[in-house]
């Protein structure tokens, strides 16, 4: 269901047999994709929010076929969307209008490990999951994590400046980047795969691509940094009575071990609530019954780190600040946890329709800006859900709403999701209250293209579009998003 509609942004030529042939020329006849069967996984997302349409996808295995694509897309003004491993949340990697598809999926090496300089060179199609273990292979830490990290690629990680669990300690997908290659929209390549950590040679051409979502270039491979892998990590599940109380633990945390505080995770108990009801084999792992969770985690280079998230809990005790805790003794238990974390997201299907908020705020601001959200959220809807979750440690919230509860869930279902841009009108305001941003890590895509002019600088809008119309001026790669 494409409750979105995007406009068309510019006139998108149907793909004569001629056209179709030279591209397959360049990835094979295998590699071309024209059957709707086939083509079917590549056209809508995991929400099925959106519904795309193709006439074709490519399949390179290399940036030279990358390259060629795009110097025939130039050359017949033929539009592109990359795709990475489709699991974007606001239709950027999404072919709405009739475009080729290039999927760069095939581009799956991991070129080097270079222990030495703690750097890693992956194709743009690897898997996040396996340029994490290629890092543990070589007994080196790969700290971005996410929840799709089974399926999205590092291509997309970067292309969408991608946050994750970890970021409060290592950055986002921007922060974990050395270097770039590149292709541009006329074919030519950047070669920008650098492991230096002082290049100071004019313009940073490598952040102008990352969080780009492929409107200015295609990312085909990049040089990643790597950290020495931690000896100890420990992990806790901390319930609270507010977001107040978990802002204080979070101070506390920062004050006695802020470099090795490794991941802050908020919760609402809503949140636990889905996962334990819809979540396969999950149970409450403590017995009381809190109103907000915070799952916390220290990792060290030292043999254990025990005694210090006990230390620091106990202080949170003392404080007032803390009703209970679990502390994992096993990789087990610890895997426990974070899988209620990470089904959040996916156990909201099961509640019916949910309204989706990917925003950042001032750290000090979450408490006052939940409070202000879910205040306005019950008055649009009553009997609406707020289901919050996300990283108190950099201020960046999942601030979701599921339907009211109601004896047809499926028939409120669409009804409640033709409110998402009312609901998201009214917390993205809220977010500016706040000066906080409209997307925090998943990016601008489609979904909130029309809001950008509201929330960003009139200035740096300008920069942008010119920009595009500078590196792009046939508007061939992913047109209408972002920008």
């Amino acid at each position: 269901m494409d409750i979105f509609s995007p406009e068309l942004v510019r006139p998108i030529r149907s793909l004569s047999p001629e056209l179709i042939a030279r591209f397959a020329a360049v990835v094979g006849e295998k590699h071309a994709v024209i059957d709707e069967t086939d083509l079917a996984p590549f056209l809508v997302e995991d929400r099925g929010l959106y519904q795309g349409r193709s006439a074709l996808l490519l399949r390179p295995e290399t940036t030279a076929e990358v390259a060629e694509i795009c110097r025939i897309a130039h050359e017949t003004d033929t539009a592109i969307v990359p795709q990475g491993g489709n699991t974007g949340l606001v239709g950027g990697q999404t072919a709405h209008h009739g475009e080729v598809i290039l999927s760069l999926r095939r581009l799956d090496k991991v070129r080097e490990v270079d222990v030495a300089s703690s750097t890693m060179t992956c194709e743009a199609g690897v898997v996040l999951a396996a340029a994490q273990a290629a890092a543990f292979e070589a007994d080196r830490l790969f700290p971005l994590s996410l929840g799709a990290e089974g399926s999205c690629t590092i291509g997309g990680n970067l292309a969408t400046n991608a946050g994750g669990t970890a970021a409060v300690r290592y950055g986002t997908a921007r922060d974990l980047c050395l270097g770039l290659e590149v292709v541009l929209p006329d074919g030519s390549t950047i070669n920008g795969l650098s492991k230096l950590k002082k290049d100071n040679t004019g313009y940073d051409l490598r952040n102008l691509f990352v969080g780009s979502e492929g409107t200015l270039g295609i990312i085909t491979a990049a040089v990643l940094k790597l950290f020495p892998k931690p000896r100890s990590v420990q992990t806790a599940l901390v319930g609270l009575e507010s977001p107040q109380a978990a802002l204080d633990l979070l101070t506390l945390t920062q004050a006695t071990n802020g470099s090795n505080l490794t991941s802050f995770e908020l919760i609402a108990r809503i949140c636990l609530d889905f996962s334990v009801r819809h979540g396969p084999g999950v149970r409450s792992p403590m017995p009381g019954v809190h109103a907000w969770y915070v799952l916390m985690e220290l990792s060290s280079m030292q043999d254990s780190e025990t005694d210090t998230m006990e230390s620091i809990l106990a202080d949170a005790i003392e404080q007032g600040l803390i009703g209970d805790a679990v502390i994992t003794s096993s990789e087990a238990q610890r895997k426990q946890l974070w899988t209620i974390r990470e089904m959040i997201s996916e156990v909201q299907k099961h509640e019916g329709g949910s309204i989706k908020h990917d925003i950042s705020v001032p750290i000090g601001a979450v408490p006052d800006f939940i409070r202000a959200a879910n205040a306005a959220v019950t008055r649009l809807i009553p009997g609406a859900r707020p289901v919050v979750f996300g990283h108190l440690g950099d201020g960046n919230l999942h601030y979701n709403v599921s339907q009211p509860v109601d004896p047809d869930p499926k028939a409120a279902k669409e009804s409640f999701l033709a409110r998402w841009y009312d609901v998201q009108h009214h917390i993205h305001q809220i977010v500016g209250k706040f000066g906080g941003s409209i997307s925090a890590e998943h990016g601008i895509g489609i979904m909130k293209r029309a809001e950008l002019d509201q929330f960003k600088d009139p200035a740096a809008m300008k920069l942008m579009r010119a920009l595009k119309g500078a590196i792009d001026p046939l508007n061939i790669l992913n047109p209408g998003k972002v920008v």
